[in-house]
């Protein structure tokens, strides 16, 4: 019994070194997990820290029978929370990220999570029960003949671990061979295929840009512009197909059960090219479903969905909240993610791991600075405060901003009260930049210190702040992506 009790000991200190340790390895995702459950402010970004902490510290307790005792009742407490707080938030049908082990292993909130953690309050339950007194081996008393029993332990919670290592790889193989097979079959036995607006399938719109206005046609001839797709209140879930797209073909039973199973959360919404006879035949099967028409797919270039089938997620605001998903894997993979998650938590966005600049700072406060203009004026984070703020890199020693110079000046003169104000972070000689001419801030931030608490590293880059000092889009690299966080890539008004 002592034996037992101390492996049962060593298996929850692995655990809860495990969770702190890789936690603390992955801090923006646990404050993005909290906010996930409802702990927002100053507590989302210290209370991963202060969780970290205790679950190392109760590890340690465990590992020592004179404090094990303590340690489990700790353990018991804190796993009673972390049940109680999932077993909530999927009652009300919310999957938050439980971030559990950080990056190791992460997943939606639901039965699984709950019932894992139940197994270790269980194990926690085993050293409570055996009482104070009696916590099993310390450390120094195992002896040879111990050993063997340990590592036939040790040798089953690996197989185990390798077990789900493998299959992994197994899932990772078959994702591998539908992709072969898609390629395949738009290859058409080998012959060559040309696709038109040949591109990187990742490339699309900045996370948090506006959804570009264009026209659309409705199957029986009315046009509407994107954006009155958000008149419901709801946000849109767009599939970006073609009638000569194959896999799309394939698709057709998954759309129409996706579109059914998220209808209540989303309008999804097909946008094609070709006429309305070709579209009809080739969509029959999504029935009363919305299949708009997108002339010379102006509007699927624009907004990222240049191959077929891509799948893109818009916010009830309007604001971009998804990578482009390009290809049947990626876009089941987006689907299987919104309907995961809160759709009406606030800066809820999906990223494909294509993002730009150090990372996605979206929802996270902008660090607090104080910093003097060209000017000699004083600018400070609660400046922000009350106004949408564009902040934007900038070198005189890039050629890219160079080459925008004058059209953003000319911007900034015809800006209206929509747009937002402007802040420009720069480096080099004062008088070298009054001579520029910007009528926005420009400010001279050495070494580029925030600038790069804001995610932006290369010139030109963006990134959006919202009227509460709050991050709200990726950061933006290069003209195109800038002028998309500026709603400039518009073609109807």
């Amino acid at each position: 019994m002592d034996l037992f009790l101390f492996i049962v000991r060593a298996i929850l200190a692995a655990l809860f070194t495990t969770a702190g340790f890789a936690k603390l390895a992955d801090l923006k995702g646990a404050e993005k997990a909290a906010r996930g459950f409802g702990v927002h402010g100053g507590l989302s970004k210290f209370g991963p820290v202060a969780l970290s902490i205790v679950e190392i510290a109760l590890a340690a307790m465990l590992l020592f029978p004179t404090l094990s005792w303590y340690g489990a009742i700790g353990a018991a407490l804190l796993l009673l929370v972390f049940i109680v707080m999932m077993t909530y938030q999927w009652a009300n049908g919310n999957a938050p990220d439980c971030h559990c082990f950080g990056q190791l292993h992460s997943e939606p909130v639901g039965l699984k999570s709950i019932v894992r953690n139940g197994v270790f309050l269980a194990l926690v339950g085993v050293v409570l029960y055996s009482g104070r007194p009696h916590q099993g081996l310390e450390i120094d008393q195992i002896t040879a003949e111990m050993v063997p029993t340990i590592l036939g332990t040790l040798a089953v919670l690996m197989l185990g671990g390798s077990l789900l290592y493998l299959r992994n790889i197994v899932a990772s193989q078959d994702e591998l061979r539908r992709r072969l097979d898609v390629l395949e079959l738009v290859a058409r036995e080998g012959a060559p295929v040309a696709h038109e607006h040949l591109s990187d399938p990742h490339e699309g719109l900045p996370i948090g840009a506006p959804l570009p206005a264009f026209r659309l046609k409705r199957l029986d001839g009315a046009s509407l512009l994107s954006r009155d797709l958000l008149a419901d209140g709801k946000g849109v879930l767009f599939f970006f197909v073609s009638p000569t797209c194959e896999p799309c073909q394939i698709l057709l039973p998954e759309f129409r059960n996706w579109s059914e199973d998220l209808k209540d959360r989303t309008t999804t919404v097909f946008i094609s090219s070709g006429g309305a006879k070709e579209n009809r035949k080739k969509f029959s099967e999504l029935g009363d479903l919305t299949v708009l028409l997108d002339d010379g797919r102006a509007f699927a270039v624009a907004a990222g969905g240049r191959w077929t089938p891509t799948a893109l997620y818009v916010d009830p605001k309007g604001r971009i909240a998804s990578h482009v998903a390009a290809g049947d894997i990626a876009v089941a993979e987006l689907v299987d993610k919104i309907k995961a998650s809160d759709l009406g938590e606030p800066f809820t966005f999906f990223s494909n791991g294509h993002h730009q600049g150090r990372g996605l700072n979206i929802g996270l406060e902008t660090p607090d600075f104080t910093l003097v203009d060209i000017e000699g004026r004083e600018i400070t984070r609660q400046d922000l405060l009350g106004k949408r703020t564009l902040f934007t890199f900038w070198s005189t020693t890039c050629p890219y901003c160079t080459q925008l110079l004058d059209e953003f000046k000319k911007w900034e003169t015809s800006r209206t009260n929509g747009h937002p104000n402007v802040i420009l972070i720069s480096d080099g000689d004062v008088e070298e930049h009054k001579q520029l001419g910007f009528s926005s801030p420009v400010i001279l931030d050495k070494d580029y210190r925030t600038a790069a608490k804001l995610g932006m590293l290369g010139t030109p880059s963006a990134v959006l702040v919202n009227e509460d000092g709050v991050i709200e889009s990726e950061t933006a690299v290069g003209a195109k992506n800038i002028w998309a966080l500026l709603g400039r890539n518009d073609e109807a008004d």
